[in-house]
């Protein structure tokens, strides 16, 4: 049953579109990630989604309650919806206890010292209680910045680039232990983010945005094998277009390094990686270059290769 919808929302600023005729339905408890460029519409939604932006067009709503913008409610915004940025908006001169505390300053002082206790265990700050903002790390800012959202107990959590000043270390900690709370406390969660592996570390269900268009939607297995557009495609890895034959591609890993037989090149470049060298293979046949993975780590820089791959793993990509 469909808990929180957009019906048709565009919005555009001087003329120049930035949403176009979006939908989406989630369920209660749902999670998806939006991945899109910067200038997609990603931070636009999302204000029209917490009823801070004006749509050109569109409803929100939200379990059977239509969403108000700012022109039809004095005062905008949801208790039941709420929207964590990339700055972390705390109170510098209060602890992170008072700063947890904040938003329940008029509620029940036994109810909102138990609820804050609740909140400084699930995010592992109960030893940072009665510091201040300048004394922890970014990571756990941002971990306030969100224990302060969900403190009201909102039922939809809004999340716009929040990890994009952490580092990597910080950034993919933090995505895991947020993802297994999440799913504890059963709150509807839209993530949007750039980066699609953050967007993959905290859930597998994607929707891709292109210039305000939604252009594929489903999961990490569906949108990596069977991309809708070049876009999509190169979002996952780098694509290689196939001499003279239009619109067809193969990803680094599915192409098969060989001593003979198959497509001539030669290597001009090897990064080692990981789990495998990234070679960058220059085509006898039009001079294009490749990216191809070498898991054995056999070939250097200069070497003569063959390449190889199974016909299913070509994509016809036109656009």
């Amino acid at each position: 049953m469909t808990f929180y919808s957009l019906q048709n929302l565009s919005k555009s600023y001087q003329n120049k579109p930035a949403l176009s005729q979006f939908s989406l339905e989630l369920r209660q408890g749902e999670f998806i990630s939006i991945v899109g460029e910067s200038g997609s519409g990603k931070s636009t939604l999302l204000r029209i989604m917490a009823g801070l932006e004006v749509q050109d067009e569109g409803e929100v709503w939200l379990n059977g309650t239509q969403i108000l913008n700012p022109k039809k409610k004095l005062v905008a915004g949801y208790d039941e919806i709420k929207l964590i940025h990339q700055d972390y908006h705390l109170y510098p001169n209060s602890t992170v206890e008072e700063n947890i505390a904040r938003p329940l300053l008029h509620y029940d002082k036994a109810y909102t010292k138990a609820r804050v206790e609740t909140l400084l265990k699930q995010f592992g700050l109960v030893d940072f209680r009665d510091r201040f903002p300048r004394q922890l790390s970014g990571g756990q800012q941002q971990k306030v910045a969100i224990a302060t959202a969900l403190v009201i107990e909102p039922e939809v959590l809004l999340l716009d680039e929040p990890f994009s000043s952490l580092d990597t270390i910080q950034k993919h900690q933090l995505i895991s232990e947020l993802g297994d709370l999440l799913q504890v406390i059963e709150t509807t969660v839209v993530f949007v983010t750039h980066d699609l592996d953050d967007a993959l570390r905290l859930t597998d269900q994607v929707l891709i945005l292109q210039k305000g268009k939604v252009i594929q939607k489903g999961n990490s297995r569906e949108l990596c094998e069977s991309p809708k557009s070049r876009y999509v495609a190169r979002l996952f890895s780098p694509i290689n277009l196939i001499p003279d034959r239009m619109n067809s591609f193969l990803r680094p890993n599915d192409v098969r390094l060989r001593s003979k037989g198959g497509l001539l090149g030669h290597v001009v470049d090897s990064r080692y990686l990981v789990h495998y060298n990234s070679l960058r293979i220059k085509l006898k046949n039009g001079g294009e270059i490749w990216e191809v993975d070498d898991p054995s780590r056999k070939y250097q820089i200069t070497d003569r290769v063959y390449l190889q791959w199974d016909e299913e793993k070509v994509m016809v990509l036109k656009s």
